[in-house]
């Protein structure tokens, strides 16, 4: 059990609903609250701890959500606010703490701010609290510097004046239609300063920060130095100047405040895809955010290489006192079982990789393995809702019905996200699979080979991911050994990974092609495929306790 004055959230199982995903309650395909409300038993019974929900303000939906255009209410399609009120009420009735995403870098182009900048004149304080700027060439024809976009193509859009002139362009580092904060204006900071606390004054538990690097610009806009072939891949780039700006930690620092006048434990977790584990740890420093995705680790290849990266990070953390966080998905990645599948397992920049054969039988054995290193590592750990059946990524979504912008942005080649983002299958043989009512169509297509992979399903065999999960997780809440910063490794055989948490719980992973012996004397508390003989197969991951010798032993 968590140990007396031990916050929360360093050892918390956090849970990412995405909602418009998750169960439908009304039938119009798309995920709601009073759905998730609905299936709060569900979470109690898979064990988590918390649920992170992804963007659920009102919205156009250009970008899923991140596009937000009121801060302080919810998109009509999910619910209202006395529904969000109902949900973290009777969230914390069940045990579980709920964490909202703040889309802070950008608003919606449907923001009230950004339609009164469109109508305000050049320079005007309207336009201040984005980026303005005038084009370059004769008649500013050209973006005014060469920055780009997530997306695809360049990071400014222009503005047609209110007199229907060609005029300013606005920078977005996301899709056109979600343009960029000005974090040096007043404005902006006050206003998420209120944001802040309307939610927290809500009973939210915590905020994870979207696009946390990009919400400050290098002073004048400089040209940034891509290299021979702009790409936008943050984790690669030294010194540019709209992303991991030293300036954006001043913000943090400020929102800590903030977060520190609440009680309860309040957190708050960013999502910052930078440079390097150095880089990260500055968002995590004492008085500033409280924790970070630990990116580093989801984009580790399958294999030995996971060592170093755990090694890093705990090394890396430890001078600011924050714990680790792990997370193996999320809503912008492939799903685990189908890139655990693929020749090349490392994740792809934003949920890349689509077409690459996938032996889905061998990712759905390594997805069971890295489900339980995640969660016998110390720290912090996510999952990403559909984990637990060991869901695929859909890649035959038809052409007309994908969503994810990066598809037209990247002129029709990359597919994006949507394949990440099919509603979940809660029980039944076909779809909607329960997901809404049975006459309701998904926003999304769901496979019909899905049927053995519903909740319902997993639910009734022993052997599912699902139940894999449910084991796991009991034993991490139940076991001591897992609520505690202690870790050490073991020693063991090449490209066996073996690690000893408190209390003698033991962690051992087998990424080498030969089967290892696991010591008899020792109780197996969960394997991630059955052990004949004492023998750890290929690919599989193992909880140990104590020696059954062991004075004390309580197993």
């Amino acid at each position: 059990m968590i140990e007396a004055g031990r916050p929360w959230w360093r050892d918390a199982v956090v849970y990412e609903v995405y909602p418009r995903s998750f169960a439908d309650s009304d039938g119009d395909g798309n995920g709601d609250l009073d759905g998730l409300r609905n299936r709060l038993p569900y979470l109690v019974d898979l064990g988590i701890d918390a649920v992170w929900i992804a963007p659920w303000y009102p919205s156009p939906f250009a970008d899923g959500g991140y596009d937000v255009s009121d801060y302080r209410d919810i998109a009509p399609v999910f619910g209202t606010l006395d529904d969000a009120d109902a949900l973290i009420r009777d969230a914390h009735e069940h045990g579980i703490r709920v964490i909202i995403d703040l889309v802070a870098n950008h608003t919606s182009e449907q923001h009230p701010w950004f339609q009164a900048a469109l109508h305000s004149p050049p320079g005007s304080p309207e336009r201040e609290r984005y980026f303005f700027r005038d084009g370059l060439g004769e008649d500013g024809e050209q973006p005014p510097n060469n920055w780009i976009s997530a997306f695809g193509g360049p990071a400014w859009a222009r503005v047609a004046e209110p007199d229907g002139s060609s005029g300013q362009w606005y920078l977005h580092t996301f899709a056109p239609q979600q343009p960029d904060l000005n974090w040096r204006n007043d404005d902006v900071r006050d206003e998420f300063d209120a944001i802040l606390r309307f939610w927290l004054d809500r009973g939210v538990d915590g905020v994870r920060v979207d696009a946390a690097p990009a919400m400050a610009k290098a002073p004048g806009l400089p040209d940034a130095d891509y290299g021979p072939e702009p790409r936008f891949d943050t984790a690669d780039w030294v010194d540019n100047p709209h992303w991991d700006v030293d300036d954006v930690h001043e913000i943090f620092r400020r929102w800590r405040g903030i977060a520190d006048s609440y009680d309860g434990d309040r957190v708050f977790v960013s999502e910052a895809v930078v440079n390097g584990l150095e880089r990260l740890r500055r968002y995590v420093r004492p008085g500033e955010l409280h924790t970070t995705f630990n990116f580093e680790f989801l984009k580790t290849p399958w294999g030995a290489g996971l060592r170093t990266v755990i090694d890093e990070t705990i090394t890396a953390l430890a001078p600011t006192g924050a714990p680790p966080t792990w997370v193996l998905s999320s809503h912008d990645e492939t799903r685990l079982v189908t890139r655990y599948g693929r020749h090349r397992t490392g994740a792809a920049p934003l949920g890349g990789g689509a077409g690459a054969r996938s032996d889905l039988e061998l990712g759905t054995r390594r997805a069971r393995a890295a489900a339980l290193l995640m969660l016998a590592l110390p720290g912090g750990a996510y999952i990403y809702q559909g984990e637990e059946l060991g869901l695929p990524d859909v890649e035959d979504i038809p052409e007309d019905q994908l969503q994810d912008p990066i598809w037209a942005r990247s002129g029709r080649t990359e597919r994006g996200r949507d394949g990440c983002r099919v509603p979940l299958p809660w029980s039944g043989t076909a779809p909607p699979f329960g997901f809404g009512p049975a006459d309701s169509a998904p926003w999304l297509p769901q496979p019909r080979s899905w049927t053995e992979l519903t909740v319902a399903a997993q639910a009734a065999d022993p052997t599912s991911m699902l139940s894999l999960y449910r084991r796991a997780l009991r034993i991490r809440r139940e076991v001591s050994g897992f609520h505690s910063d202690e870790f050490r490794w073991r020693d063991a055989p090449a490209g066996v990974l073996d690690f000893e948490r408190a209390d003698g719980v033991r962690c051992l992973v087998n990424l080498s092609p030969t089967a290892l012996a696991v010591d008899a004397e020792v109780e197996v508390l969960v394997s991630s495929e059955p052990l004949h003989g004492g023998v750890l197969p290929t690919d599989v991951a193992v909880w140990l306790g104590p020696s059954r010798s062991a004075p004390g032993d309580g197993h």
